[in-house]
C-alpha cells in the first residue's frame, strides 16, 4: 500500500474513530464496545476495546479504541493500521513498555503483553480473520506482517476518562 492510499485511509476513518474513542470514554466504557463496521467490511456486532499507553517520544498518554477478540484468556489486537506498509504508533510505544493498561466495556486492567509466533500466531491470525474478516484484506495490501498483540490482564484499575490522555492519536 501506498503512503498515499494510507493518507486517504486515514483521512477517511479519522472522524470515526476520533467520535467512537470520545464515546467509549465518556460513557463509562458503556457505549463503544459493540459498534456496527459493515462499512468497513466488518461485522455488525463488532467489539472493540481502549488501549492505553505512553508514547516512547512524547511522554504523553493515548488512548486508542481497537478492534479485539479474546483466545484462551487473552486479549489479542492488530496492528494492522488498515494495512499501512508501516506499523501504528500505538504498536511501536507499547513495543517499549513492559505493561499495557486496556478497557473492555466497563472494566479496566493492567495488562502484560507478547507477540505471538509460528504456528500458535498463524492460528490466532486465522481466528482474528474470522472475527473481523477485513484484517485479511487489510494484510493483502501490505509486504509486512501485521503483528499480532496479546494482552494478559494481571490487575484491575479503574476504567479510562477522558482526562487521562494527554496526547492526541496521531492519524
Amino acid at each position: 500500500m501506498s503512503d498515499d492510499t494510507s493518507a486517504e485511509i486515514r483521512d477517511t476513518r479519522k472522524d470515526w474513530v476520533v467520535e467512537h474513542r470520545e464515546m467509549y470514554l465518556s460513557s463509562g466504557g458503556a457505549e463503544g464496545h459493540i459498534m456496527d463496521v459493515t462499512a468497513v467490511g466488518g461485522r455488525s456486532f463488532a467489539t472493540h476495546c481502549l488501549v492505553k499507553y505512553v508514547g516512547r517520544k512524547s511522554g504523553k498518554v493515548f488512548i486508542t479504541p481497537l478492534c479485539y477478540a479474546d483466545i484462551g484468556g487473552e486479549v489479542v489486537i492488530c496492528a494492522s493500521k488498515g494495512g499501512a506498509d508501516h506499523h501504528p504508533a500505538w504498536y511501536l510505544n507499547i513495543r517499549e513498555a513492559k505493561t499495557v493498561d486496556f478497557q473492555i466495556a466497563t472494566q479496566a486492567f493492567r495488562a502484560t503483553w507478547r507477540e505471538p509466533e509460528g504456528e500458535e500466531r498463524d492460528r490466532i491470525w486465522a481466528f482474528m480473520v474470522a472475527c473481523h474478516p477485513f484484517y485479511a484484506d487489510y494484510q493483502k495490501s501490505t509486504d509486512r506482517l501485521i503483528p499480532l498483540v496479546m494482552l494478559k490482564a494481571v490487575e484491575p484499575r479503574p476504567v479510562f476518562t477522558p482526562d487521562e490522555a494527554t496526547g492526541t492519536r496521531q492519524f
